[in-house]
């Protein structure tokens, strides 16, 4: 097999930092990571008022929901394409034009026109996702568990406080539900102006384009990752979208149900910055990826079913659960892959699969409080999810790395 350079054994490329900005690259890399989750969070708090004021039916409401969760695995699959042709660092500035200019357009009143932003900017999100993986195995070789905490806890701040401060912003300021979504762009712009200065100048590595990773697809511990990652956000999109009606079912206040759900997401943001440090200390992530799918599965269980009295002690481990699961994932991606060419395809396929399989999650919930009269079927779709979550993170967590490699074209 020919030899490669990579980030750890030759020199960086011509496109990576010297030492001395590797600060800054790492705060525009958490910049960048907050903004690709309040698109989703801020959406589903403001949702009843956009539906009174445009009579929006339930079918297009759904519709405007999980449209960019599908851009996400639709999408992430170009990314590394992408990151080739143009340079990561041009990609993802693209990324952010789009992400910003879609936030800002979801601002209008037109329903197409809202549609047509929320899809720009979840390809925006998409490509992101996939080449932020790529970026710190490229570049924080030596530090990966460090920047994969900082890159899943700004993902999971990003979607709390989409959902936390929307609404309260909005009566603050007193803006209707378009100003609510449009004034998202404004952290989107911040990650933008800090980004272009060093993404503009930067050339792709010629390299790249002249190598093509093979025998990923055929390999089974990279559809382990991928089912991981997938089965894990099926389980948190199923949350994000469901658990404030089934607690509103059992007889909370819709704004305490809401609280629930905001306080499982806050969870989630130190318990990302701690867990990669954590697995990459173990000699492998098997009991730490399995124990995670159980606790997931029993504190929703608990939500759904133990006494209200607990709920905010069940909401705080379900957080502690999906934050674990959520950027175990993530770093599985990296710690799985033996260089950055690697890392960029196989966090497409990951994410690319993923996102399809996570979408499904939220739909499925859907049907069967439809055809059921009630949440309570839901719980044996959790349980066979988690099954599977749980033989994934078996395989996935092994020390190995995935049996492909970038080879000449």
């Amino acid at each position: 097999m020919p030899a490669f350079p990579t980030a750890s054994t030759s020199s960086r490329p011509r496109s990576g930092p010297v030492a001395q900005n590797l600060g800054l690259l790492a705060l525009s890399i958490v910049l960048i990571a907050f903004n690709l989750r309040p698109v989703f969070s801020s959406l589903s708090v403001v949702l009843p008022d956009i539906v009174a004021a445009t009579g929006m039916s339930a079918a297009a409401a759904s519709a405007l929901t999980t449209l960019p969760v599908i851009c996400l695995g639709a999408f992430a699959m170009v990314a590394p394409w992408l990151g080739r042709r143009l340079g990561i660092e041009r990609t993802l500035l693209a990324c952010m034009v789009l992400i910003t200019a879609g936030t800002l357009l979801r601002g209008s009143a037109q329903l197409p026109l809202l549609f047509a932003a929320s899809a720009l900017a979840g390809v925006g999100i998409a490509v992101a996702n996939v080449l932020l993986s790529a970026l710190v195995k490229r570049d924080f070789d030596s530090r990966t568990a460090l920047m994969m905490g900082l890159y899943t806890m700004a993902v999971c701040a990003g979607a709390a406080s989409g959902a936390g401060f929307t609404v309260p912003l909005q009566q603050a300021l007193g803006l209707g539900w378009q100003g609510a979504l449009a004034m998202w762009t404004v952290p989107a712009a911040v990650a933008l102006a800090l980004w272009a200065p060093r993404a503009w100048p930067a050339r792709r590595d010629a390299g790249d384009s002249a190598f093509r990773v093979r025998g990923l697809w055929g390999d089974g511990l990279a559809w382990q990752v991928t089912l991981f990652m997938g089965l894990q956000s099926a389980l948190a999109y199923s949350v994000m979208g469901w658990l404030a009606p089934v607690l509103r079912e059992r007889g909370l206040a819709a704004a305490t149900a809401g609280f629930v759900v905001s306080l499982s997401v806050l969870v989630q943001v130190p318990t990302c910055l701690v867990l990669p440090t954590l697995a990459q200390r173990q000699r492998n992530q098997v009991a730490l990826a399995v124990g995670l799918a159980v606790l997931t599965v029993a504190t929703l269980w608990a939500c759904m079913f133990a006494p209200l009295g607990g709920i905010w002690g069940w909401a705080v481990l379900l957080g502690i659960a999906q934050g674990g699961t959520f950027s175990l994932a993530l770093t599985m991606i990296v710690m799985r892959s033996p260089d950055a060419r690697v890392a960029a395809q196989l966090s497409g396929m990951a994410q690319g699969v993923g996102y399809l399989v996570a979408a499904t999650g939220p739909m499925l919930v859907g049907l069967l409080r439809a055809w059921t009269g009630s949440f309570r079927a839901s719980a044996l779709l959790f349980g066979a999810i988690g099954v599977a979550l749980a033989l994934a993170g078996a395989g996935a967590g092994r020390a190995r790395v995935v049996r492909a490699a970038a080879m000449p074209r």
